[in-house]
Formats: C-alpha cells, structure tokens, sequence
C-alpha cells in the first residue's frame, strides 16, 4: 500500500511517516525544500519535491499515480499571513483533492482545523486561516471520486501522546498532542468506513483505535 502525503516535512506528517512506515508501508512526503529529504528518510519516507502553491493538477496527479490513499498534511504555518493561508491552506487542499481524484486514488485524508467556517467572519489572521480551512473541507467534501475523511483536530499540542482521545462529530472544544492526532490519521486510513465523515479530535479517555472503529460508518 502507497499512501501520499502533502506536507510530508510537517510536525504531524513527519510522525505519521513512522508510523506508518513502522507498519510496512510505502510511504512518500512531498515537500517544496530539498533540504528537508533526510528528515524523511530518516521518517522512512520517500521524498518527493513539489511546490504545491505553483503546481499543476497534472503534475500531482502524476505524484500520486498508483497511490491507495494521500493525505493532505500541509499548512502555511504560524508566521504566514492571509495571502498564503489562501494559497497553501485553501489553494493546495483543492489542487490535491483535484489530482488525487483525477489519479484516481480513492482514500483521501483531510488534517483540518475545530473551527474550520468558510462563513467566517473577522480580519484577523486566525480567520483567514479558519475561512480557509473551511473552505478547502468543503471542496473536498464534493469530491465524488474520493472516498474523504476530514479530521479537525483541536489545538495542537507538542507533548507526548497519550493514545487517548475523543473523536466525535461534535467534540467541544480542547487541545490534542500531535502524536494522537498522527496516530488517528494512521487508523483513519485503515478504516475506510470512516468515509463521508467530518471529525473533531481532543484527548479524551478512549484508546485511538476503539475511537475511530466507534466512528466508523456512522
């Protein structure tokens, strides 16, 4: 099993790189800096360079031939302005959505936000990044080739994981370790049940593989 991951030298790609690679996958990460291919090797990923923000739909879709699942992983990050959360954060979402349709790959993984709103309103950066998000769930969600999981974790936390957690529809507010949340994504894309779902994600009390087999195909 190929599975894709956009944002491949991200704090939670990178984590489900192992993870998954500790599984006996074939796992490839693009990223956009050709310095950052040892960190994923060392992850046991492939590396693979594109610029998401200047691709072609073509282009990505010719990465992901062959893949059986891509996750879109990828984000401007903290620092980055409005204009990028639309170009990275929206703009990259559709593009990958697109080629992983158009290649045919059937398992797509979205990494959200808990308060993703295309409706939202405000200027602030945190908006803009929120409209965005929302707005990139949304296209996916009308994807009708991909069989989508959205995953909207809560804040983001770089302390241990606990392998806890609450994975509901609706989970209220809370913060969640970037360990769970790669463990989640991990089980997500075994569970192919879960499509057609938009999930929120804290910790909680439930192991993560008890939350996500209670989700799926509800």
């Amino acid at each position: 099993m190929r599975i894709v991951i956009a944002g491949g030298h991200g704090q939670i790609a990178l984590r489900l790189e192992r993870l998954l690679a500790a599984r006996g996958y074939e796992v490839a990460g693009i990223i956009r800096n050709r310095e950052q291919g040892d960190d994923l090797r060392e992850a046991g990923a492939e590396p693979v360079l594109c610029d998401l923000e200047s691709a072609s739909v073509e282009h990505v879709a010719g990465i992901l031939q062959g893949a059986d699942a891509a996750v879109f992983a990828a984000g401007a990050g903290p620092g980055s302005g409005i204009a990028r959360k639309d170009t990275v954060d929206r703009g990259a979402a559709v593009l990958f959505a697109d080629a992983a349709e158009r290649a045919r790959v059937r398992r797509f993984l979205m990494v959200s936000s808990m308060g993703a709103d295309a409706q939202r309103g405000g200027d602030e950066v945190f908006d803009a990044y929120l409209r965005a998000k929302g707005e990139a769930d949304d296209h996916v969600r009308t994807r009708l080739g991909l069989e989508w999981t959205v995953l909207r974790p809560g804040s983001l936390l770089d302390e241990p994981g606990t392998g806890l957690v609450r994975l509901e529809a609706h989970a209220g507010g809370g913060a969640v370790p970037r360990d769970d949340v790669a463990a989640v994504l991990a089980e997500l894309i075994e569970t192919p049940a879960t499509a057609g779902l938009t999930l929120e994600l804290v910790s909680g009390s439930t192991p993560v593989p008890v939350a996500v087999k209670a989700v799926a195909g509800n």
